[in-house]
């Protein structure tokens, strides 16, 4: 679970505001950040002084960890900025700076921000589930018995990972991330549910047939998965062919607890992309 003290809220606030500095947004523009990120309670801007009003704001919902994943993560997204990574990353160093002491820190990897933990200061970041995945996944999948077997998915992974069973766990991610993208696709895609998927030849593919490739390839093309986002899940989807042993035979790779760390790297990635085209 992502829990910020008070204290780190105002200086995240103060960031973002950055009164007086070369990437200071308006009121207006805080209100408009807050949307893009999606945090709760749909904040209006009152006229008052932004970083209270910010902080006020963020401490209100600082219980929603993934509202505060995706906030943490947008701050330094190069997305947000016309210079792009070598604008967004000098941010995310402050960024960095202000969350060590929460043993927090945002990461390029595919050159997306991903939220990872660390256990020591200078560590390299560690990786898990999304914070508060169940919620999540409720909230992107209207069915109660998907979202069980999505999630049994996401904890099989989970203790494969924690017992060192470690192409198993890699497997069971990219398992998770199928039928999660399979989930969210068909629910909201009407052309999808009744005639299928176009596939590399142009041919239809059934959407029960559809695989993730298929299934990133199309979320992307709607717009639902930004580019990084896709090209991060690509080793994700290769890994998860793994499942067949001559795959793994193929690729001649022995999975650690590293590989399975930077798989669920793509997923916090894939999540907050799918969140915000919700």
């Amino acid at each position: 679970m992502v829990s910020l003290d008070s204290l780190t809220l105002e200086r995240v606030a103060r960031l973002i505001c950055d009164v007086d500095g070369p990437y200071e947004r308006t009121g207006n523009q805080v209100e408009r950040f807050l949307h893009r990120v999606r945090w709760p309670g749909d904040p209006q801007y009152d006229g008052s002084p932004r970083v209270p009003w910010l902080t006020e704001t963020l401490c209100a919902h600082a219980d929603d960890a993934a509202a505060v994943d995706r906030l943490l993560c947008r701050i330094c997204d190069p997305l947000e900025y016309d210079g792009g990574i070598e604008t967004a990353d000098p941010i995310a160093q402050e960024l960095n700076r202000i969350l060590a002491p929460e043993r927090l820190t945002v990461a390029y990897v595919g050159g997306r921000p991903v939220l990872g933990q660390l256990d020591q200061p200078g560590d390299a970041p560690s990786y898990g589930p999304p914070p508060d995945l169940h919620e999540r996944v409720r909230r992107l999948a209207a069915d109660t018995d998907t979202v069980n077997i999505l999630m049994a998915r996401a904890d099989e992974a989970s203790i494969c990972q924690r017992n060192g069973a470690y192409a198993l766990a890699i497997i069971g991610i990219g398992s998770f991330v199928e039928g999660l993208l399979h989930t969210f696709v068909t629910q909201r895609d009407e052309d999808v549910r009744n005639n299928g998927i176009v596939g590399r030849n142009g041919r239809r593919v059934t959407a029960d047939r559809a695989g993730l490739d298929l299934l990133l390839v199309h979320a992307h093309r709607r717009k639902w998965v930004q580019t990084d986002a896709k090209d991060f899940m690509d080793k994700v989807r290769d890994y998860r062919n793994f499942v067949h042993p001559r795959h793994q035979i193929r690729h001649g790779l022995v999975p650690d607890l590293d590989t399975v760390r930077m798989c669920w790297a793509p997923v916090h990635a894939l999540l907050n992309d799918l969140e915000s085209a919700s």
